[in-house]
């Protein structure tokens, strides 16, 4: 059942469109699966559970750590994770760097911008991303690459409001990614998941999220 859920989401994706597999709380047997079918990049949320799939499995698969990050977490990745999704700080920026430079890495990160009308979502206000940027600290930050932005829609069915919060991010991140820096050059924008990639997509996502399309529903009790 994963061979074909992957196929027929592969069908629907663009080329120019990463597919992150949201491999969290699936036994490693699913993520093989998906992988024998000829997925290489898969996301976890949580860094412990990334780093025993990482140790269990093909070693060119790219890992992703896509959930809120502790900074005293970022230690046991930064051997091996590919791309840190959603950092939402200059302090966890600078903690990354420092992992990154212990093993002789750049770790490429995608900044979170906070796009949703939920007060719970975590993430930067436009003005706080370029605020980092143009932070004298940030351009010292040589063990790590801004590769892009992302950003999470309110969980809602209105579709027009969705739109107008893609819309928003991918305005700015055209905006931003006109500066580059050693250290920042934005090819990467990162919205949708199952739900919402159709029309993330359409708004100019060149990478999305997705788990229960690929794995079934998640089994919160792994």
């Amino acid at each position: 059942m994963i061979k074909e859920n992957l196929k027929s989401i592969q069908q629907d994706i663009p080329n120019h469109v990463t597919l992150v597999a949201v491999s969290k709380t699936k036994p490693i047997a699913d993520i093989q699966e998906a992988y024998d079918a000829g997925q290489r990049v898969f996301g976890e949320n949580k860094v412990q559970e990334m780093v025993t799939k990482y140790d269990a499995l093909p070693k060119d698969i790219k890992w992703h750590m896509i959930g809120h990050l502790q900074r005293n977490k970022v230690k046991y990745m930064a051997h091996f994770v590919d791309l840190i999704h959603g950092v939402d700080s200059l302090k966890t920026l600078q903690e990354i760097n420092k992992q990154a430079k212990k093993h002789n890495r750049v770790i490429n990160c995608l900044l979170q911008a906070r796009i949703a009308e939920e007060e719970t979502k975590f993430g930067l206000s436009f003005d706080d991303i370029q605020e980092i940027v143009n932070d004298d600290s940030f351009k010292e930050l040589t063990n790590i690459k801004v590769v892009g932005l992302m950003g999470m829609a309110t969980f809602t069915d209105n579709q027009a409001q969705i739109k107008k919060e893609f819309t928003s991010l991918e305005s700015f991140f055209d905006t931003i990614k006109i500066e580059v820096k050693n250290n920042f050059e934005l090819k990467i924008l990162s919205m949708g998941m199952s739900g919402d990639y159709q029309l993330a997509i359409d708004c100019g996502s060149t990478m999305v999220r997705i788990g229960s399309s690929i794995f079934g529903a998640r089994n919160y009790f792994v």
